[in-house]
């Protein structure tokens, strides 16, 4: 047995510099993410705080119509990653395609949704203005829904083949052009209107498609069309698409219940005024530089399980899952040690643009919330590598029921504590902090018994294939002339 040393865990197959190979292009494009949104927040902040309040609701309701299709294309990174890893690149356009399709199957859909808005955030039992403000949020962010979906499955294709430094300069300049339209449209600068809660909307839309367009000019290539079967792939083929449902939309459902869940979570804590939202919307926000960036690792690991199954190497993805641990770890206990000891260094973006008796109001609530947050950090970055390591394998079934059994919990409890006993905001963040560590628990629990390890989610046999699906001679030899991303990947 090798003598393990640093350099070794560096060096290695699936180690960390493989790993980190494929992960911080991820984490970067993130990291984008998370600077916009919290730029976002704080510019709504700087507006007023009504907009402030109705951001992050009428965001999240958005989003989670949004979660089953998105996690259904989300899910397409897998099965590129298995079929590349089993050497059937011709494979990969036309599952491509049907993600395509379910797309733009789901824009009817949330369209359909515009006129009741402004009477469902009523009904939710916020402020008036609040309630206003969240409508508009959310009829405008509709326009984009079918761009992010469409940019979702093109980002999902180039992680699925180790490509995740095209995906960090698309989402880099799309987030860039989000942040300057919010100002831009939050304020009324360089020629644009002063729309406040509804500029940012739109510059949000405005970005979803750019990133579209982005990643429509990089799929245009002829290495790409050609080795991958773009063109041919293009149309719709109802065996593929059943298979991409059939292990995608438990994925889907999943996201959906968790999505669900912290809306109505935020929902309900909406209840208890203007003040404890705010505050929630805060700790949340900054909880984002914890989240996504683990995020961005738990989907490296997710990408490397599916292309080392593919090539019948469990071992290696279990090493990289395990070292993408070690890393999210480090960094989210890190992260959980400054926001007990430094808590106003996260705030102070936000307090340069606020009165100090407004910011005063908010200030106390926030630092404690952010004690939660540090208190569940480390079981979130569990639940996050290990649930996108089984998911990576195909293991999508066990990832729903526990979701379905989990996702309701938090909110029941706040919910009753709420309106049976009087309770308030700590007791919401309690039983979230419980929430977040069971998820962890219950997913490391499930990696280490190892059933993902005889999972797949392509066929086990290629099937039968035409002349005009299979990679032409040159693109093969372009494919096997081109060094790989990674040795591991």
């Amino acid at each position: 047995m090798r003598r393990w040393s640093v350099s070794y865990w560096w060096k290695r197959r699936c180690g960390g510099r493989d790993v980190l190979r494929l992960a911080v292009p991820l984490v970067v494009s993130t990291c984008f993410w998370t600077v916009m949104n919290f730029t976002d927040q704080m510019f709504l902040l700087w507006h007023s705080n009504t907009a402030a309040a109705a951001a992050l609701p009428a965001g999240l309701v958005h989003f989670t119509l949004l979660c089953l299709p998105f996690g259904l294309v989300t899910y397409l990174s897998t099965f590129v990653a298995q079929y590349d890893g089993a050497g059937r690149p011709h494979r990969i356009g036309l599952v491509l395609w049907q993600a395509v399709w379910l797309s733009v199957a789901a824009c009817p859909l949330v369209l359909a949704t515009i006129p009741a808005a402004p009477w469902a955030f009523i009904l939710l039992g916020h402020e008036p203005d609040v309630a206003s403000a969240e409508a508009v949020y959310y009829q405008t962010l509709t326009f984009g829904a079918v761009g992010t979906l469409l940019s979702t499955a093109f980002a999902a294709f180039f992680i699925g083949l180790g490509r995740t430094g095209i995906v960090m300069a698309v989402e880099g300049v799309a987030c860039a052009l989000n942040v300057a339209l919010d100002y831009a449209w939050i304020f009324g600068r360089w020629g644009l209107p002063a729309w406040g809660i509804e500029g940012a909307a739109w510059a949000t839309v405005v970005a979803q498609w750019s990133a579209v367009a982005m990643y429509g000019l990089v799929l245009r290539r002829a290495s790409y069309r050609q080795t991958y079967g773009l063109t041919a792939g293009c149309r719709f083929d109802p065996a593929m698409t059943l298979r991409l449902l059939r292990f995608g939309t438990p994925s889907g459902v999943q996201f959906l219940l968790e999505t669900a869940g912290f809306t109505l979570l935020i929902l309900v804590v909406g209840r208890l005024g203007e003040e404890a939202l705010v505050a929630t919307n805060l700790a949340f926000n900054i909880n984002c530089l914890v989240w996504l960036p683990i995020g961005g690792l738990g989907t490296a690991a997710s990408t490397i399980v599916g292309q080392q199954l593919g090539r019948g190497e469990p071992e290696l993805a279990a090493r990289a899952t395990w070292t993408a641990f070690w890393i999210g770890m480090t960094y989210a206990g890190s992260l959980a040690v400054l926001y007990i000891l430094v808590p106003d260094l996260f705030l102070l973006a936000h307090a340069r643009g606020m009165s100090p008796e407004r910011f005063a109001a908010l200030r106390s609530t926030t630092i404690l919330l952010l004690q939660f947050v540090a208190a569940y950090a480390l079981f979130d970055a569990m639940n996050l590598i290990f649930a996108s390591a089984i998911k990576g394998a195909g293991d999508t079934r066990f990832v729903l029921t526990t979701a379905l059994v989990l996702s309701p919990m938090p909110v029941a409890a706040s919910w009753l504590g709420i309106h049976w006993f009087g309770a308030g905001l700590v007791w919401c963040w309690s039983a979230v902090t419980i929430g977040a560590c069971l998820l962890g628990i219950i997913f490391l629990t499930r990696f280490v018994q190892g059933k993902w390890r005889h999972m797949r989610v392509i066929e086990t046999t290629a099937p039968s294939s035409n002349a005009s699906t299979q990679p032409r001679p040159i693109a093969q030899a372009k494919r096997a002339s081109k060094p790989a991303v990674s040795r591991c990947t």
